[in-house]
């Protein structure tokens, strides 16, 4: 059982679990064992009650009792006052979301991964009360939503172009992506592979106040799909109202990441005309995007065959772990790992006095969860008792 739980907001003392029977929110319950990854069942075996009075809890026609909730709390690894009633929350569904890869996440991974945006929009929100982060930039976004197809031509790559020319990319390479969408005021976070479903490669919410890309290392750590997945998830944003998570909508915003990335003018007179994948390793490093990528570019721009771009696939597949072929990965590049959130707390503990264990009270989670979605680690070893 942990003892470090903080004070409810508002208060100077512990909140007692009668006070929080007393002010339970049902959909915090939710909340707490998606991101936990766990179901009804496992909930129950943990707290000694039934599935079906856990789904009770969940849909708020019953209250799970003040004895019961110190059981909950330490099975789902939340303080006791997470449960109550009284702070922002901003609920996330599947419409609102674009993931990457969708066919390949169960239900319960998306859920998951649903309810970490939820909890990313509550810490910015508490760090924005305190810090003014840079205004979102995107055109189509207006009272704290994207409006998709607003400012923008609907084609992808037409939409791509124009958002170089608007965030003043020039035609070259990209340098640090996530950088860049940090500074245009999207938030994006990189998480740790726990707390995200291990198959979720990126997903990107125009739903909230501010826009969210969160992008993951968990199925490839590799700087270039990283940063692809990162292009990828901004296409959604620009082009796609709703989330219907079909292929239509994957390869458009495929398409918008190729011309993000790659502009068609720039690109087009530096590919082989016939395949050579030492230039393109070459071509690879200067852009920031994978060899992969430059072969499907190729292709696409009508320079090599469907039956040579298949040779080329497979003679990549043999080079993998050679140099200019192997996975580089994303902790190499600073500029591509997550900063604002980080900075805006150092920002705010500096000025304001804030620190983790005031923001873990606030929040009603504990410290070291606030650390991790910081992306500010505790890396001091555990002292065990035996």
């Amino acid at each position: 059982m942990k003892t470090d739980q903080p004070p409810i907001p508002g208060t100077d003392t512990a909140i007692t679990p009668k006070a929080v029977w007393e002010a339970f929110y049902a959909p915090r319950l939710t909340q707490a064992r998606r991101l936990a990854g766990m179901t009804k069942k496992q909930v129950a075996e943990g707290i000694g009650v039934s599935p079906a009075a856990v789904g009770q809890y969940e849909t708020g026609s019953t209250r799970p009792r003040p004895d019961v909730l110190p059981r909950l709390a330490e099975t789902l690894d939340v303080p006791v006052q997470f449960f109550a009633a009284g702070r922002p929350m901003a609920p996330v569904d599947l419409s609102m979301a674009h993931f990457r890869a969708l066919r390949s996440t169960s239900g319960a991974q998306r859920d998951r991964a649903l309810v970490f945006a939820e909890q990313i929009w509550e810490l910015t929100h508490a760090l924005e009360r305190r810090v003014q982060l840079p205004l979102v930039d995107l055109p189509g976004f207006a009272g704290g939503e994207v409006h998709p197809g607003t400012d923008l031509p609907g084609d992808p790559a037409g939409a791509a172009r124009e958002l170089r020319m608007i965030w003043g990319l020039g035609d070259g390479p990209v340098r640090h992506l996530t950088r860049q969408l940090e500074g245009h005021g999207i938030v994006v976070v990189a998480p740790q592979e726990n707390r995200v479903a291990t198959k979720v490669d990126a997903f990107a919410n125009a739903g909230l106040p501010r826009p969210l890309i969160v992008l993951t290392t968990n199925r490839t750590d590799d700087v270039y799909r990283y940063r692809f997945s990162g292009a990828h998830e901004l296409g959604h944003l620009v082009l796609h109202a709703t989330s219907r998570g079909d292929q239509q909508q994957e390869r458009e915003a495929d398409a918008f990441a190729a011309e993000f990335l790659t502009p068609r003018k720039s690109i087009l007179p530096l590919l082989p005309s016939r395949l050579d994948l030492a230039q393109l390793a070459t071509l690879s490093g200067t852009w920031g995007v994978s060899v992969d990528s430059l072969i499907y570019r190729c292709r696409e721009l009508g320079l090599i065959s469907d039956a040579t771009t298949s040779r080329a696939y497979q003679r990549l597949r043999a080079l993998r772990h050679q140099p200019g072929f192997a996975p580089e990965p994303v902790a190499h590049y600073p500029g591509e790992q997550p900063v604002m959130l980080r900075q805006a707390y150092e920002l705010a503990e500096q000025e304001t006095g804030l620190t983790i264990r005031k923001l873990a009270h606030e929040l009603c989670w504990h410290p070291n969860h606030v650390r991790e979605l910081l992306g500010m680690p505790d890396t001091r070893p555990t002292l065990r008792l035996v």
